[in-house]
């Protein structure tokens, strides 16, 4: 390696492949991979370290194909963008501009090896444009995607967008209507001669997913086969998730439910004709002179009533199909925690547990 003769420093061998820089301390590898020298810093001044680094170095370098080390930047997002072809057509949208972004303003050219993209470079094109945090964090994992791609092929020994981090987004405000207001809302739908639909239909659909506590793809999905009145359960199909699950079938929604059966035409496997009640719920709220809720509103609405008549949140998350236990309810719902805590707190009292045993050890 070079040895600097002006008194700056010199680079010495200290073992195999090893060298120290006499000015800094610092460690830096240099190594031989398909006839071809490679040189790189291992940014520690510890020898201990510095041989661990060494040894990552050389597995990563070992498993390079060289013979497409060539590519360029340009040419990896090409290969991307064939590979999301299967996505939804907005996620396609979203990625094609990114990309084109990329090409355009990388900040060493598209024309770049992508062996050569060091870790500022993607850095210094994030830097480049003034998004907020939503969309920083969406191009940041299209182009973490693309160079995992790069390392998946071998192309690359490691990803330049590794390190980067997503940016913490602001806890959104959430408007949640009062039960009182959920009635208000179906029963101002279904005073309306005219609103693009039955407005019993629409009215039944908006009421359906406030009482059941469903989103609007599994109220619209809804087959009668889906519904077991004898053992009181519905099942249903998240489409978040894509995972199916099973909700009781409350008291609160069944009278709604069992009038919607019995008046069903010959033929009606699905329950509700329409799978959207968007502009109904606008209109009402117009009309009420309420903050404008959506679908989205009628199910959190269902979730904080729930915590407050003191349903456990393991058992809510459940009926919600989340598999996290009550982890995303704890965190989003965070608000009317405190009042189940304290219902919960008043129960640890001095007195004895009605209607339970207790066991005495023998003597």
């Amino acid at each position: 390696m070079r040895s600097d003769k002006d008194g700056r420093g010199s680079f010495q061998k200290v073992a195999e492949c090893l060298y120290r820089y006499s000015s800094t301390g610092v460690y830096y590898a240099r190594i031989k991979a398909d006839c071809k020298e490679i040189r790189r810093s291992l940014g520690t001044t510890d020898r201990a370290h510095a041989m661990r680094e060494l040894r990552v170095f050389k597995e990563q370098q070992s498993q390079v194909d060289r013979s497409k080390s060539r590519m360029t930047l340009a040419e990896l997002c090409d290969i991307y963008l064939r590979t999301v072809q299967h996505q939804k057509p907005k996620t396609i949208e979203r990625k094609t501009l990114i990309v084109s972004r990329i090409k355009a303003d990388w900040p060493t050219g598209s024309q770049i090896q992508i062996a050569k993209i060091k870790p500022t470079d993607v850095n210094l094109w994030l830097s480049g444009y003034d998004f907020g945090p939503v969309s920083r964090n969406l191009h940041t994992a299209c182009v973490k995607d693309i160079f995992a791609m790069a390392v998946a092929d071998r192309l690359v020994a490691y990803s330049p967008a590794s390190g980067i981090k997503k940016m913490k987004l602001d806890k959104p405000i959430r408007r949640t209507p009062t039960f009182e207001q959920f009635q208000r809302i179906v029963e101002s739908i279904r005073s309306q001669e005219f609103n693009g639909h039955d407005a019993d239909e629409s009215a039944d659909f908006v009421e359906f997913i406030g009482l059941a506590g469903l989103g609007r793809a599994e109220a619209g999905a809804l087959m009668w086969d889906d519904i077991d009145f004898a053992r009181e359960q519905i099942t249903t199909f998240r489409h978040k998730t894509k995972s199916g699950f099973v909700i009781p079938l409350y008291p609160q929604l069944q009278p709604l439910l069992e009038r919607r059966h019995a008046q069903r035409s010959p033929g009606d496997d699905r329950v509700f004709k329409i799978k959207d009640a968007k502009k109904a719920i606008a209109a009402a709220c117009t009309r009420l002179r309420l903050p404008a809720y959506s679908h989205r509103a009628l199910r959190r609405m269902f979730i904080t009533r729930a915590i407050e008549r003191g349903v456990d949140v393991k058992v809510i998350a459940q009926w919600q199909g989340h598999k996290d236990g009550g982890k995303l309810i704890l965190e989003t719902y965070s608000h009317v925690n405190p009042v189940h805590s304290k219902r919960m707190a008043a129960l640890m009292t001095t007195e004895p547990v009605q209607g339970v045993a207790v066991l005495q050890r023998a003597g």
